[in-house]
């Protein structure tokens, strides 16, 4: 998965998550993987994170998207999209070559 396809996977789910345990094993990475990939989002100021200073619990964090988030998300998402379509005409086409080759055989 490239680098900004699990940047758009976290910034999708965050909303829905609880813990980065619960993200890591929703995306399939390591609890450090999405830590790291957290810290960056928050250093780039896609996502605010607060810490629950009053839960018994302090390990919890909240993450909320920025504005700068929703616009990265809607980016990302766009970038996403474009190059899903690009392999998706990519393979169509291999698809129609091959079926012309059947045709001629």
């Amino acid at each position: 998965m490239y680098c900004e396809e699990l940047e758009l996977s976290i910034l999708r789910n965050i909303s829905k998550v609880t813990t980065q345990k619960n993200l890591a094993n929703e995306l399939g990475y390591s609890v450090g993987k999405i830590n790291y990939i957290l810290k960056a989002l928050g250093d780039k100021g896609l996502l605010k994170i607060e810490n629950f200073y009053n839960n018994k619990n302090k390990l919890q964090y909240k993450y909320l998207l920025t504005d700068e988030g929703v616009k990265e998300k809607i980016n990302l998402t766009k970038k996403f999209i474009a190059r899903k379509k690009k392999e998706y005409e990519e393979l169509e086409s291999e698809l129609d070559k091959d079926t012309k080759v059947r045709e001629v055989i």
